[in-house]
């Protein structure tokens, strides 16, 4: 098997606030925006809205009413801590850094290299409207 991701789903506050995001967030990464679909799962109680790529499914669902109003911490058990997609080049990232801006994701960290994580790890971090945490990310791997 390869490690490959067919979808994610991530849990948010408010549809009605992340969607509009999304509808402007996933196009930048390929995503074509007429693929979106929604529905409910009525069995687990909550609605979906999903936007299709050939290469993954990625979708956002609405809360619990019991946890509608918790605040997103990446650092809580079982929380997604971010969310990292792959670039092709470094000056992707740096074009990908404008269109996030123009959108209105809060940028963490500009394109810069993270030697952390790497001699050529160049990558820039963000967070949509409720704080969730993503990354666009470049490295030269061997």
């Amino acid at each position: 098997m390869k490690p490959t991701i067919d979808h994610i789903q991530i849990t948010v506050r408010d549809l009605k606030i992340a969607e509009p995001f999304y509808d402007k967030f996933l196009p930048i990464l390929g995503f074509d925006i007429n693929r979106k679909s929604k529905g409910r799962v009525e069995k687990h109680d909550f609605d979906v809205i999903e936007y299709a790529h050939p290469l993954l499914i990625f979708g956002i669902n609405s809360p619990r009413e019991a946890f509608k109003n918790d605040a997103i911490h990446r650092r809580k058990p079982g929380a997604l801590h971010h969310l990292a997609f792959k670039a092709e080049s470094r000056n992707e990232v740096d074009e990908l850094f404008l269109k996030l801006k123009g959108i209105g994701a809060h940028i963490v960290e500009e394109p810069k290299f993270f030697p952390q994580h790497g001699e050529s790890y160049y990558a820039l971090f963000f967070k949509d409207l409720e704080g969730i945490k993503y990354e666009i990310v470049f490295e030269e791997r061997k």
